[in-house]
């Protein structure tokens, strides 16, 4: 049903208090700790071997290792990443190497989990990143992999900007060719679960920082030729497309998928 002109001046102020005020009230959205509830429900033993795969300064496998007690290896290619985790997790924290999603140093069949959040958008070889999560955990072991994709509301113009400023391979924005990844892996999808705008929710309600994001675009766009001058090219897109990266994200433009899947058979 589409209100006239008049409808729309004349019945929707009779409700829009209303309506505001429902809108108001937090859905109670998950946040991104949902992903360790996730690890948790798997019922792992301490000392289960743990892999982060793009593990950046650490933090998540710092949190996997205190949470549960793993052996976990953080695993990333830029060696200032590898640097500042080791000095963050100590001696007695996890390990962190150096290495890709295509080329984890790991044994065949040694991890009970590979853990990969907000990585494999920037992977060139999807199916050969599926294919080593498949190397190296061992027989009914779990991968949990949160990412970031496209949707219908993103208007190609705005994708080809935002991934070729973001470092994304644009198909593996495609929820079809992970899926489809997966399965020439030899992996097995347990749950395939949609957050959608759930966490930009969470963190608005609990840090309002999505709406931070939202006030910086509208400055970038308002003042570019100052932070240009200051910044550089470079700097001011990749600023931008951090800004609109949680923008869309909270928009509906981005959507967050998370996959637990599960390996079976034998060692290939």
């Amino acid at each position: 049903m589409t209100w006239s002109l008049e409808q729309a001046y004349d019945v929707y102020p009779q409700l829009e208090e209303e309506f505001s005020a429902a809108l108001d009230e937090s859905l109670h959205p998950r946040g991104p700790d949902m992903l360790f509830d996730l690890v948790a429900g798997l019922g792992l033993p301490p000392g289960a071997v743990a892999l982060d795969v793009g593990c950046g300064e650490g933090t998540q496998a710092i949190a996997l290792h205190q949470r549960f007690g793993f052996r976990v290896t953080g695993i990333d290619p830029v060696a200032r990443h590898v640097e500042v985790a080791q000095d963050a997790g100590g001696p007695d924290g996890p390990v962190f190497e150096i290495g890709t999603a295509e080329n984890i140093p790991a044994g065949p069949g040694t991890a009970d989990l590979v853990w990969c959040r907000d990585v494999l958008v920037h992977v060139p070889d999807l199916p050969g990143a599926y294919a080593e999560f498949r190397r190296v955990l061992r027989p009914g072991g779990h991968a949990l992999v949160y990412q970031m994709f496209g949707s219908e509301l993103l208007e190609p113009a705005e994708a080809a900007w935002l991934w070729t400023t973001m470092g994304v391979v644009p198909a593996n924005a495609d929820p079809a060719r992970t899926e489809t990844a997966i399965a020439a892996a030899g992996l097995r999808i347990d749950e395939r679960l949609e957050i959608g705008s759930e966490w930009s929710e969470w963190v608005e309600e609990h840090h309002a920082s999505a709406s931070k994001k939202l006030l910086h675009a509208s400055r970038l766009r308002r003042n570019r030729a100052t932070y240009l001058e200051r910044y550089g090219q470079a700097a001011y897109d990749m600023m931008l497309g951090d800004c609109l990266w949680h923008v869309y994200a909270m928009t509906g433009k981005l959507t967050r998928l998370v996959y637990l899947l599960s390996r079976d058979g034998p060692n290939l």
